[in-house]
């Protein structure tokens, strides 16, 4: 017996009205304000137009000195010729995580034009396409994502070591960006005190939806209280509170930098 039947008999003339204008249903569903941009747009530094890479490569363990050496070279070498609008932000081995991984973070600057040029050179050198064959041998798997920065996170910089570094990358609920975005933009002051902010960024290429937060620290035992003194800060708490609903999963990487990393 639904609502329209028994309007129909208390108010026998109106029924019509109901059925077609829906006024009694649009009572109950929410008004929505109509996004103006896209969350890229909101959420990115817009002073500059850098993209970013992440790699992740599984490598077979009998390989990964061998192939930290040679990755080390070609990351000279591209970093050496002007030509090539990109830059190694940080590469790393995964110490506790993903067993035999190796992580590299790169930077385009000039956001796609310059990854498009990037990689129109490079699929016509000679030598990287040798490298690539080379490299091919030792891995087991590999995939990446195209990344922004936030707005409000640190520019990620090379820093002298040694450190360690933690990223802990979320999957987010579909269309809450945003909200994790407003959130995290006053909780990121609750974790400057001991300069272990290294960047922060959000997918827009791969898996989506995805953030990756990377954190410096001298050792595993700072870590620990650097972490424990964030929840001494009030108002860390409330961020705490109110982005953890936004999370379907989460996951935490400790690293190592390999030995050409700008980030040590």
């Amino acid at each position: 017996f639904s609502c329209a039947n028994l309007i129909s008999k208390v108010f026998p003339y109106d029924h019509i009205a109901f059925q077609n204008k829906g006024w009694f249903r649009s009572m109950f569903v929410p008004k929505m304000e109509t996004r103006k941009d896209a969350h890229s747009n909101l959420l990115s530094k817009s002073e500059t137009s850098d993209l970013y890479k992440m790699q992740f490569h599984n490598v077979k363990p009998e390989c990964l000195q061998i192939y930290n050496n040679l990755e080390a070279e070609v990351q000279r070498k591209l970093h050496l010729d002007q030509d090539y609008p990109c830059e190694v932000v940080g590469s790393w081995n995964t110490w506790y995580g993903d067993q035999d991984q190796a992580v590299h973070l790169w930077r385009y600057t000039g956001g796609y034009p310059a990854l498009t040029e990037c990689l129109t050179k490079l699929n016509n050198n000679q030598d990287y396409l040798e490298f690539r064959k080379e490299r091919s041998k030792m891995l087991i798997s590999r995939r990446n994502q195209l990344l922004l920065e936030f707005s409000f996170w640190n520019e990620p910089t090379p820093r002298p070591g040694p450190n360690i570094y933690e990223m802990r990358s979320y999957r987010l609920k579909p269309g809450t960006m945003i909200e994790w975005g407003n959130h995290w933009a006053r909780a990121i002051k609750y974790r400057q005190e001991n300069n272990e902010a290294v960047g922060g960024f959000f997918s827009q290429i791969g898996d989506l939806y995805q953030v990756h937060h990377l954190w410096a620290y001298k050792d595993l035992q700072s870590r620990e209280e650097t972490r424990n003194s964030a929840w001494l800060k009030e108002g860390w708490d409330s961020s705490v509170f109110y982005t953890v609903p936004l999370i379907r999963s989460m996951e935490s990487r400790i690293m190592i930098p390999t030995k050409g990393s700008p980030l040590q």
